[in-house]
């Protein structure tokens, strides 16, 4: 149940961000954050990262809600149980339903963060949990999934015999 609370730490955080920059920052302003890296600049998004669907909050906020409960499945049915796999999901999880939840209430989402050493999209803290909770999902799947995931030979083995005698 600790990945519960680290998805809802992370969930304030992101909804406290974006208050806040809501709130004390007119809308497309910009402050330097770390001077010639990245800045806030908050903007509007009514679409995914660098605005693709523009305008189409309500298919973003459905495949987010999917997402959200198929995640929330998985973990709740232990599908992955070590703390690795658990928290790259729990990722995941709290940055589609961060993202969630401005599409549903504002109808858009708030981005705040803008990189200055490179042309990239203005992303918010949910998006960073998506990224980064997507990478290390694929990394805990492809390379260890196998060897962390196995039942123990012997309640293999155990299983087995009674498949046999059944």
């Amino acid at each position: 149940m600790l990945y519960a609370f680290f998805i809802a730490a992370l969930i304030f955080i992101d909804q406290a961000v974006k208050y806040l920059v809501r709130t004390k920052m007119p809308l497309y302003s910009s402050l330097p954050l770390i001077p010639h890296v990245v800045e806030l600049t908050h903007v509007r998004n009514t679409g995914a990262a660098f605005s693709i669907f523009s305008e189409h909050t309500w298919i973003l906020a459905a495949v987010s809600a999917v997402v959200a409960v198929l995640i929330a499945a998985a973990l709740l049915k232990k599908t992955v149980s070590h703390r690795f796999g658990v928290a790259s999901l729990s990722l995941v999880l709290a940055g589609a339903l961060g993202n969630l939840i401005d599409r549903v209430c504002l109808g858009y989402v708030t981005d705040m963060f803008n990189l200055l050493f490179m042309r990239f999209a203005v992303f918010n803290v949910a998006d960073i949990c998506v990224v980064a909770g997507g990478i290390s999902t694929c990394v805990y799947l492809l390379f260890f999934y196998e060897k962390w995931e196995k039942k123990p030979m012997t309640e293999q083995s155990d299983d087995q015999q009674s498949d046999a005698d059944g």
